[in-house]
């Protein structure tokens, strides 16, 4: 008999010795997929048998995770700011970093009134839709490049009841122009901020399972804040505001893009391990 506490304890050294970082929490976020209930609830079931369609879907997990894709599209779920989205391999998987930008905004707007927004680069749609969620006097236009992630957040607006107050669009913002029926408010973009040299370094669950286009500008990783810097003047309001998320070690150049473009008072906000992770300013 394969218990609940059985599958939990072999899967963990399993993982573990494949070299998977936090082998248990990947075990339990699997096991309670595949047995359709919360983590927490393992915890009061470690006698509970497996079945035989439960323990083969299990190992098939686990041969997926220790091929190192992440366990995010393994699930097809992935909870941000208290809030459930599907993924797959069409969108990057989103962050609890990026939480910080949802902090940010929220903090700067929730005591204001109706408020136009831009997503640009939306993926799964977790911003734009945690966003809506929070702030229900906003209208948000989210745009994507892919038709795939934005077919994927447009199911996640659904998922979540927030529909009626987005708008997805298909637009490159690199390279194609458009006149957006708004002005803006706010512009809010977790660009692809790792650059070519980095992408090819990085760990399998990433360059190998998680879309390039979403990850990477395949230049120095500035090319998305060069642009949208560039064009905020244009898509905001007077005394709008453009937030980015920033990669790692980015902040001070990021600064000075936005600075050579006009922004203003611009603040720099670090995220829980001391690490820049949030910019915005204003325009002049």
């Amino acid at each position: 008999m394969f218990t609940v506490l059985e599958a939990l304890k072999k899967t963990t050294e399993y993982l573990e010795k494949k070299g998977i970082e936090s082998p248990r929490v990947n075990a339990e976020i699997m096991l309670a997929h595949v047995l359709k209930c919360k983590r927490l609830q393992l915890y009061l079931s470690f006698d509970r048998p497996l079945d035989e369609n439960e323990k083969n879907l299990y190992r098939k997990f686990l041969q997926r995770r220790t091929n190192r894709e992440p366990v995010q599209y393994i699930t097809g779920v992935v909870e941000f700011y208290g809030l459930e989205f599907h993924v797959n391999k069409s969108v990057l998987i989103p962050r609890p970093e990026t939480e910080i930008l949802i902090e940010a905004i929220i903090k700067d707007t929730n005591d204001k009134g109706i408020i136009n927004i831009l997503d640009i680069g939306t993926g799964s749609g977790n911003i734009a839709v945690t966003l809506a969620k929070h702030l229900p006097n906003s209208k948000i236009t989210a745009i994507d490049k892919s038709k795939d992630a934005l077919e994927t957040a447009i199911k996640n607006s659904e998922l979540n009841d927030v529909e009626k107050q987005i708008d997805f669009v298909e637009f490159d913002i690199l390279n194609n122009q458009k006149d957006f029926e708004n002005i803006f408010d706010l512009i809010i973009s977790n660009p692809p901020y790792v650059s070519k040299e980095e992408y090819n370094n990085l760990e399998p669950e990433l360059n190998k399972y998680e879309p390039s286009i979403a990850l990477t500008d395949f230049s120095d990783g500035f090319i998305f804040y060069k642009s949208i810097s560039n064009q905020a003047k244009d898509l905001l309001n007077t005394d709008g505001k453009l937030f980015f998320e920033l990669g790692a070690g980015q902040s001070k150049k990021v600064k000075e893009i936005m600075e050579q473009n006009n922004l203003r008072d611009i603040q720099i906000i670090k995220d829980y391990q001391n690490h820049d992770r949030v910019i915005w300013g204003a325009v002049i």
